[in-house]
Formats: structure tokens, C-alpha cells, sequence
């Protein structure tokens, strides 16, 4: 019996797992969420652990409200940093592998190439410095790891940019949207089928690795292809981020290089605006 630990369970990630979650009888699938199993516990995860067998942990619990972060350090902290180095001490204990999911918001966005995994990371937020010392942790207690920096994922589950717009498609006449942020979006099922590959395929090229979906956007541009897919006629503009300030600073630039993973695993990787329309199509199907 495979015994696998999901975290974060109720979120959009763990969602998209779910859905392509393979029925097999060696498959046995624990979607926890807080306050159910608290990661910043150690002696409830070290219960859990021993209890249930655990051979693989992905972790989807994040501290991810961006802007809020920069006021509320603390629980950032807590849940992004001492909850990936309790999940990384405890798997260690337990011999199991950890699947834990960080973020491009650990780059400046400062460079011109895009980002491999060797390259500094440099994150100016407070979200991407948790996140960043979270795989730290991770990195200094457990052997066993795969730590997968992803950027702009959406779905058809939970809150993300897809819904927004489409939302708005249908409150507003005329939107703006930041034309000089540019990265990647990342169907978060596209991400879910390479975390059961790398479980089904027993995997062991343990590391760091970049997963987003293929492409270069800006946040305009995915917005405009949202309204296009679903026959939007609002009226979108592009603005810059000095139009649209927030209390945490982006990556004006954060498309991240997937050779390493594309290797590893012997796969291909979806165009962003294909996946984006199939998860139109599963979110109106």
C-alpha cells in the first residue's frame, strides 16, 4: 500500500490532484487541511506520520495571501517556513518523499533570461522570502525532495486570475490589466499530472525543479486570451504596475526554464493558452 499525505487539501492544487487522483488498490490518499492537521505542529504531524505509514507528502499548504504577507510576517512564517521544515524533519523520521511546491516569487525578476534552478534567487516579498527559506529547510533535513517552483497557477477550482476574469466579464464593460509583468500562467492540472508521475514512476532525481506551462505572457495578455476563449466583448487596458501599486512587489519578470524537469521525467509540456482552453472548457463543462 502507497500512502500519500496531501496537505493543503482543500485548495486549488490539491483539487487538480483529486481529479486525476489514479483508483488503484495500492493507492491510499489523505487530504488533510488546517485546522484538521496543523503542519506547524510537529507532534501532530509526527502522530499522523506514524499512524498512517506515510510514504509521500505533497505539500500544497501555503501561506499565499501575497499582499497581506507584508503585514503578517508572522503566520507567513509559521505556515511557509516551519511547517516545510516540520514536514521535512518528519519525512526524514519517516523515510518518506516530500513533494513540496514553491513559488517564482523567490526571483527579483530583475534578469533578462529566463530562470533556471541554479540561478540566485533574490525575493522581494514577503511571501517569496518564506517561501524561499521554506526550501531552504527542506533542502537542510530531508534528502528525499522535490521542491517544484511553479508561477501564476489557476484552475477551475478555488480563486484565481481565470474566475476573476471571467467574473468581471460579466460586472464591467471596460477592465485594466498590467501589461509589464511577464511569466507564465500554469494550469494547476497540468502541474497535478507531474506530481503523480513522479509518484508513479517511483522517481528519485531528487532536486530542485521549474514546472509552468510553456510560453511567455503578461498578465494582459492572459486576461485577453480569457475574454477571447469565452467570447468576451469588454473593453480590456493595458496599464503598468505604477498605475496599480500593492503592498508586495512582483517579478516583472519570472518565466522559468523547465529543461531540468522536461529531462528528468521524459515529458513534454502544454502551450499556456491550450491548457487555458481546457480549463475553460472543464470550469463551463
Amino acid at each position: 500500500m502507497i500512502n500519500i499525505l496531501i496537505t493543503g487539501g482543500n485548495g486549488q492544487l490539491a483539487s487538480c490532484i483529486k481529479d486525476l487522483e489514479i483508483k488503484q488498490s495500492n493507492l491510499n490518499v489523505f487530504y488533510t487541511d488546517f485546522p484538521d492537521l496543523d503542519i506547524t505542529n510537529i507532534e501532530v504531524l509526527e502522530t499522523f506520520f506514524k499512524k498512517n505509514s506515510i510514504n509521500y507528502c505533497i505539500n500544497c499548504a501555503a501561506y499565499t495571501a501575497v499582499d497581506k504577507a507584508e503585514n503578517d510576517r508572522e503566520n507567513a512564517k509559521k505556515v511557509n517556513e516551519l511547517g516545510a521544515k516540520n514536514l521535512a524533519i518528519v519525512c526524514q523520521n519517516y523515510n518518506s518523499t516530500l513533494i513540496h511546491i514553491s513559488t517564482d516569487f523567490v526571483f527579483d525578476g530583475n534578469q533578462s533570461s529566463i530562470y533556471n534552478e541554479e540561478d540566485q534567487p533574490n525575493p522581494k516579498s514577503v511571501y517569496g522570502e518564506t517561501k524561499l527559506n521554506g526550501e531552504i529547510e527542506i533542502q537542510k533535513h530531508l534528502s528525499k525532495h522535490f521542491i517544484l517552483r511553479t508561477s501564476w497557477l489557476y484552475s477551475e477550482h478555488g480563486n484565481n486570475f481565470m474566475k476573476t476574469m471571467i467574473r468581471l466579464s460579466k460586472e464591467k464593460e471596460e477592465l485594466s490589466v498590467v501589461v509589464d509583468q511577464i511569466g507564465t500562467p500554469t494550469y494547476a492540472k497540468d502541474l497535478a499530472l507531474i506530481i503523480w508521475q513522479i509518484i508513479n514512476s517511483n522517481n528519485t532525481q531528487y532536486g530542485v525543479y521549474h514546472y509552468s506551462n510553456e510560453g511567455v505572457a503578461s498578465w494582459y495578455d492572459f486576461a485577453k486570451a480569457i475574454f477571447e476563449e469565452i467570447n468576451s466583448d469588454i473593453k480590456l487596458l493595458p496599464i503598468k504596475s505604477v498605475a496599480y501599486p500593492t503592498p508586495a512587489q512582483r517579478p516583472p519578470f519570472s518565466v522559468l526554464d523547465k529543461s531540468k524537469i522536461k529531462q528528468a521525467l521524459q515529458i513534454e509540456i502544454p502551450y499556456w493558452r491550450d491548457s487555458l482552453r481546457k480549463a475553460l472548457i472543464n470550469y463551463n463543462g
